[in-house]
């Protein structure tokens, strides 16, 4: 999976206001399709954590949760020549692992960008 790692690219996507907020995350796409910055049309995806969530140690268990449901469900189920930026919420340390899995699920259909 690619990754967004610049801070310009993270505000590229909140920047288009297309977000699904979940009980353990919440996450924002950008259709990138036919844009010089990702012309290979895979997806690339962002991960981060607020420090509402906890300390370094809670923002990177969760950081490393939120890694975990991507690697899962993203290679079968985005949708290529997205952006996508998880942002790890409280609930997402808590949170059940098969449900989170299904919070993201549920997130790519809301923003149609779920391949079957």
């Amino acid at each position: 999976m690619l990754r967004l790692k610049q801070r310009s690219e993270f505000l590229r996507v909140a920047a288009a206001k297309n977000k699904w907020a979940a009980p353990g995350l919440i996450v924002q796409a950008l259709c990138t399709e036919g844009s010089e910055t990702n012309g290979d049309s895979e997806f690339r995806i962002g991960y981060t954590v607020s420090r509402k969530v906890g300390g370094a140690v809670d923002r990177n268990r969760a950081r490393r949760r939120l890694r975990a449901a991507a690697q899962k469900v993203m290679p079968g189920h985005a949708r290529p020549g997205h952006d996508f930026v998880l942002i790890g919420r409280r609930a997402t340390l808590k949170r059940a692992f098969p449900a989170l899995i299904e919070d993201l699920e549920t997130a790519l259909q809301k923003l149609d960008a779920y391949n079957e």
